[in-house]
């Protein structure tokens, strides 16, 4: 199993973090990903760890699919694997409307229907053909092609997706599947719905990348590294969407914590964030994330590679560089 990391979220220092992915890509690592939210945007990010980087992958994890036109992401995706010299991965969703409507203020409609079409016009663009596109939620009648040449005219795209029609559609057109709060226990809520798309491509589960997004923390104390992460939980159960819309609330609740999922949202919505952090269960942590001493970390990496999963990207939790550097070297390829 290959193993990838995620970019440290907050307000790392610049400096930290290129040392943080020039570590990991001489540990062996296989990829970094960067996620984009209303944090900076990925794409200069990406860029730059491109220029500072020679083998490790670079990927988007994710951009969502509202913020840009299909063609701006045609466009970023060439430029990227460019600079890169063909490493890019496409990591593509539909965030939520946290995120479409309250930052960029662009309705939140359509989803599937979007990041298909979005998706399409980007194969297209990249492909050099003439944009003409007549979609449900894009159109374009111009004809203009991209101007430059790809390194590839076809760059992976890993879709974001826990909804079962969702599901669906990525088994069906995407290369690979990143889902956030994934439970390797839980594999079968998921798997249909990847074969069934799969299937109507023609294709077999191996073509398919496995990506969750795994919060990773190496702590003898597991407590306090459960504490660490509680908060995060809580805030894509509590906080990611609307009472009636949050994708993650949902996800946890087909997990069996409905009473938890519900409480911890109540919480989050009266802006306690405090009680909904407390509110998430040790279980709900454990199930989720990989943390606590090295060894126990490496039994959930050995969890998820069993139920499938290809490449786990490692959000690594830490209080300071040396420990997530740290965290780097004991989980490396290349200490397995």
């Amino acid at each position: 199993m290959k193993l990838a990391v995620a970019l440290p979220y907050t307000d790392t220092p610049w400096d930290e973090v290129v040392e943080y992915v020039q570590v990991a890509e001489k540990l062996g690592y296989e990829a970094v990903f960067v996620a984009e939210a209303y944090s900076y945007d990925a794409v200069s990010i990406m860029a730059a760890l491109a220029m500072k980087t020679e083998r490790i992958k670079i990927g988007a994890g994710i951009l969502n699919v509202y913020s840009r036109s299909p063609a701006l992401i045609a466009q970023s995706t060439g430029a990227l694997d460019m600079l890169s010299n063909g490493r890019f991965i496409l990591g593509l969703g539909t965030s939520g409307p946290q995120v479409v409507q309250g930052w960029h203020g662009i309705p939140f409609e359509k989803p599937l229907q979007r990041t298909r079409e979005v998706i399409d016009i980007v194969r297209m663009a990249l492909r050099r053909e003439r944009l003409v596109y007549d979609g449900q939620t894009i159109k374009l009648d111009m004809g203009l092609k991209l101007i430059n040449h790809p390194v590839r005219e076809a760059v992976p795209i890993i879709i974001a997706a826990l909804g079962p029609k969702n599901l669906e559609m990525t088994g069906e057109i995407a290369d690979g599947w990143m889902p956030t709060l994934f439970a390797p226990d839980h594999m079968d809520i998921f798997r249909p719905h990847l074969e069934a798309g799969l299937a109507k491509s023609g294709r077999a589960w191996e073509a398919l990348e496995i990506t969750p997004a795994v919060i990773t923390g190496v702590y003898d104390d597991v407590d306090t590294i459960r504490q660490m992460v509680k908060p995060y939980i809580a805030l894509y159960v509590g906080g990611m969407g609307s009472r009636e819309r949050n994708f993650y609330n949902q996800l946890v609740q087909r997990y069996g914590y409905v009473d938890e999922a519900r409480t911890i949202q109540d919480l989050y919505l009266a802006r306690d964030k405090a009680g909904a952090a407390a509110a998430v269960p040790d279980a709900m942590v454990d199930q989720t994330s990989a943390v606590g001493p090295v060894g126990r970390v490496r039994e959930k990496l050995a969890e998820l590679e069993a139920a499938g999963v290809t490449m786990p990207v490692l959000g690594i939790m830490a209080f300071d560089q040396e420990t997530r550097l740290r965290t780097l070297e004991a989980l490396a390829p290349s200490a397995g």
